[in-house]
């Protein structure tokens, strides 16, 4: 008897250390509906923005980002961006993408793959939502220490 409760109590203590997935949890219906429309990205910033190169999504240097176009389309959680930097290489992609209820952005980056086939995407949080604005920051580490890059949209 002894070893069946022993047994039920490891497995309520494993079974609820377990750690939740960005992509687990519940959708954020409300925000994301606010977020639909065309956007652009107004600027990019971090701390030592002035000497340190961050490249945004595996794609391009941060700074290629500003003036970035953004649909969203909340219905069917899909849309696309456009690099149109003239001082970087034009680039073009459709998206998935969903907000969760711990206030996280969650994106997958298309290509030419369907979502269910990329495993990896980025998960960012996302800050001050309004009609006409919202941010969506990154963390990333820079010499051991985690630092906030802020995309600042703007309704386009």
């Amino acid at each position: 008897m002894k070893k069946i409760i022993l047994i039920s109590v490891l497995s309520v203590l494993i079974l609820s250390c377990k750690s939740k997935s960005a992509t687990a949890t519940k959708l954020d219906m409300k925000t994301e509906r606010a977020l639909k429309g065309n956007w652009i990205i107004s600027s990019v910033t971090y701390p030592g923005s002035d000497v340190i190169k961050v490249t945004s999504f595996d794609l391009a240097d941060s700074k290629c980002f500003v003036g970035s176009q953004w649909k969203l389309i909340a219905n069917n959680n899909k849309g696309n961006f456009s690099l149109v930097s003239p001082n970087c290489t034009q680039y073009s992609t459709p998206i998935t993408w969903f907000l969760n209820k711990e206030g996280e952005f969650v994106m997958k980056i298309l290509d030419e793959s369907k979502a269910k086939k990329i495993k990896t995407g980025y998960v960012l949080r996302i800050a001050n939502p309004s009609e006409n604005a919202f941010q969506l920051i990154d963390k990333i580490d820079v010499a051991g220490k985690m630092t906030d890059v802020v995309y600042q949209f703007s309704r386009n």
